[in-house]
């Protein structure tokens, strides 16, 4: 037992001291554990299949389909619209947004998305980010209460239930708290908390997706030869290929992208070809999107009977709208001076064609170049579209190109919605409705999801491992044998006596509280997983010790887990807004002490109620 405490204090140790990340430390916990021989080699790689870890990794690619799928940018941008120039309006807005995403969506995948578009709005409105980016922090940490599969530590308590013999939670169930939680971290921050965030002068206006296209349209003067024109009845070009007409040699004018207006699937015509060829056919009422000057354009309209469709002032909406969607995109690219391209003469068009991209427009020293065929110099400048993988794949092929930007983090930050999305979306509500009516495991509805989401395209394979955080996965799947040797070792038996001679003989709210407080000091500083893991199996000792429901004592961990808001270090969120928002340590204590307060009273008064000892 004293040498199961020690590895668990250095154990500790290693994770506060953060030298290491935290799946290296769960890893030579979990090895040491072995070596000494507290556990067997099946109990120490006992992690590493359990459901839990499959559910987290499964719900991870979930989270990525709800992204890449334009969800969550959606939802990001409507709750940034819906508040308008209130400050007070925006602040209880992106930290309710936050907690409502985070309870579908993990928690830094709410925060990545929300962050750029809470910053922009902040400045926007004449606020500051740091007022601003902790309580979306906060929220989405308190958001993950609201359902089953919100946070990790949720799905740890449920099933060391199960694991224990006792019934697991289910899917809603902890919303029964962490709805009332949720609502009094909103009326914190509200009437309190946004006295105490500090007024930070940051300079970090993030670039976001309208703002880059605005600037692209300003430096290529894009929306000088953008436009849209409409196949009338009698024109010429109906029931035609594009290669009939040589359009961009007689006229100097490229067909960028085209929309039936009479889709057939059936018949190969699709709503949208995103990059006509050669062979596309032509049909009455097609709206073609082209590129060239106004005197190339009046000549094919008045030659081939065109309508001109009008465009909209402000055209990066309209460009927005009708150049990039959530598998087409834009990019700017630089070449630098190691290119293979530097005082090579192109026709860059062809030349970006065979890499599956249209070239929009051409910029040297900061002026539009307009020749079909240059000789490339150092600093020139190309807009391109093309799929985003077509674009990710340029910079493998062409290392000495500059990919300006992040493509990957644009695509997720395209709201338009497609059929994938639908997709992606369904499969969440399946998962959903799996475990409320307990069809399946959680695990294997999470899988199930996971597969239709793979399957369909929502996310590309290569996508999904990215989108899965290893660091997690590999952590927890290390740190459960820690669980099993507690218990092995007699060791979390020692710890839940000492809660149980000290707290429990006078009262189990007390018992409850000190379960509470114990979690709490453990999620300052290391991972909310973790300390889960650690907490799950003393809490349900202790609560057996006096013959009291674990039930309740389990919600108390998963609460208290999610509770690190004294440091910036406790959870990846709070690390996340650290730098954006200028925050220093103890701006995390003055502002997160009294919410934790709070959270322990509150849970205190309705745990007991909810799910009676």
């Amino acid at each position: 037992m004293y040498l199961m405490l020690f590895i668990l204090v250095i154990t500790i140790g290693l994770f506060v001291w953060g030298k290491f990340t935290p799946d290296i430390v769960a890893l030579i916990s979990m090895i040491s554990l072995y070596l000494t021989g507290i556990l067997t080699a099946p109990e120490t790689l006992s992690g590493f299949s359990n459901p839990t870890v499959i559910m987290i990794a499964a719900l991870f690619i979930i989270g990525e389909g709800i992204a890449q799928t334009g969800w969550t940018a959606m939802a990001g941008k409507k709750f940034v619209e819906w508040a308008g120039k209130s400050v007070p309006k925006l602040l209880v807005i992106v930290s309710l947004g936050a907690g409502v995403l985070s309870g579908f969506v993990s928690n830094t995948g709410t925060v990545a998305t929300l962050m750029p578009l809470t910053i922009s709005s902040a400045w926007s409105i004449g606020t500051l980010p740091s007022k601003m980016l902790m309580p979306v922090a906060f929220g989405s940490n308190t958001g993950g209460l609201l359902t089953l599969t919100g946070t990790p530590p949720n799905i740890i308590a449920s099933n060391a239930l199960v694991e224990s013999g006792f019934e697991g939670f289910s899917f809603f169930e902890f919303g029964l708290i962490g709805l009332p939680l949720l609502i009094i971290a909103l009326l914190y921050f509200r009437y309190v908390g946004y006295k105490l965030l500090p007024n930070n002068k940051t300079n970090n206006k993030p670039v976001n997706i309208e703002s880059t296209l605005h600037n692209w349209i300003e430096a290529y003067k894009v929306n000088n030869d953008y436009y849209r024109l409409r196949i009338r009845s009698l024109s010429p070009l109906i029931n035609t290929e594009i290669k009939d007409w040589n359009f961009e040699e007689e006229f100097n004018v490229t067909i960028i992208r085209l929309k039936r207006r009479h889709p057939n699937r059936l018949k190969g015509f699709p709503k949208f070809e995103e990059f006509p060829d050669l062979e596309t056919k032509l049909r009455y009422h097609d709206i073609i999107t082209v590129k060239g000057d106004t005197e190339a354009i009046n000549r094919i309209m008045i030659r081939f009977r065109l309508g001109l469709l009008p465009l909209e002032q402000e055209s990066t909406d309209e460009l927005k709208n009708n150049l990039i969607n959530q598998e087409v995109g834009m990019t700017e690219v630089i070449v630098n001076p190691n290119s293979v391209l530097v005082g090579r003469k192109y026709k860059l068009a062809e030349y970006f064609k065979r890499f599956g991209l249209q070239l929009l427009a051409v910029s040297r020293n900061h002026q539009p170049l307009t020749e079909k065929e240059i000789r490339v110099k150092v600093g020139d400048a190309f807009l391109l579209r093309g799929t985003w993988d077509d674009i990710e794949g340029l910079k493998k092929q062409h290392e000495n190109l500059v990919i300006c930007g992040s493509p990957e983090g644009m695509a997720k930050n395209v709201e338009s919605l497609n059929y994938k999305s639908y997709i992606a979306m369904g499969s969440l509500l399946l998962m959903i409705a799996f475990m409320v009516f307990k069809v399946v495991p959680g695990s294997m509805a999470a899988l199930i999801s996971a597969g239709i989401i793979l399957l369909t395209g929502c996310v590309p394979m290569a996508k999904a491992y990215k989108g899965i955080s290893w660091t997690s996965v590999v952590m927890i799947a290390a740190m459960i044998p820690m669980g099993i040797a507690l218990q092995k070792t007699g060791t979390a038996q020692v710890i839940a006596n000492g809660l149980v001679n000290y707290l429990g003989a006078i009262h189990p709210v007390m018992l409850l509280g000190g379960v509470f407080l114990l979690t709490t000091t453990f999620s300052q500083v290391i991972n909310n997983s973790a300390t889960a893991v650690l907490m799950a199996p003393i809490a349900i000792l202790a609560a057996g010790s006096l013959n009291l429901s674990p039930e309740p004592f389990m919600i108390v961990v998963a609460i208290s887990a999610s509770t690190a808001f004294l440091t910036p270090i406790g959870t990846t969120t709070n690390a996340m807004v650290m730098t954006a928002g200028g925050y220093k340590f103890m701006n995390y204590l003055k502002v997160g002490a009294p919410l934790l307060v709070l959270f322990l009273i509150i849970s205190l008064i309705l745990v007991p109620i909810i799910w009676p000892f």
